[in-house]
């Protein structure tokens, strides 16, 4: 009998937020630290701090979501350049639910929403073939 696919569950979360036990793997996608968190609070499995944007998007970006749309843009075609990072989410994805941890205080314009975007995008092309 073959066992049904499962659904890859891609979730955020802020750093400031308490850990879970249904988090799964837990990967930092900030390139900065956060602020005031320590190491043993945020329990991370891994920190991809080269998946985030650059410096510089980063800095134009400064949060304003009047410039959301550009930023989303301006970062997916950063992320094109990052196939082994993308690679790797996609992986533990599939392995289980995997919990993209930032540390922006704005909940819906933020890297991780478009990481996940992004991660959710491929592992539907890499299924549908």
């Amino acid at each position: 009998m073959a066992r049904a696919a499962r659904k890859p569950d891609v979730r955020l979360k802020r750093a400031y937020e308490q850990p879970s036990a249904d988090d799964g793997m837990r990967i930092l996608v900030d390139r900065l630290w956060p602020r005031g968190v320590r190491k043993a609070d945020i329990a991370i499995d891994r920190w991809l701090k080269d998946v985030a944007p650059s410096t510089e998007l980063r800095r134009w970006f400064a949060h304003d979501p009047d410039r959301w749309d550009d930023f989303r843009r301006r970062y997916k075609a950063e992320l094109s350049y990052k196939k082994e990072a993308l690679t790797e989410l996609e992986g533990c994805a599939r392995k289980g639910p995997l919990t993209l941890v930032y540390a922006a205080r704005d909940e819906d314009h933020n890297e991780a929403v478009v990481l996940r975007d992004v991660i959710a995008a491929r592992l539907r092309r890499k299924s549908a073939r």
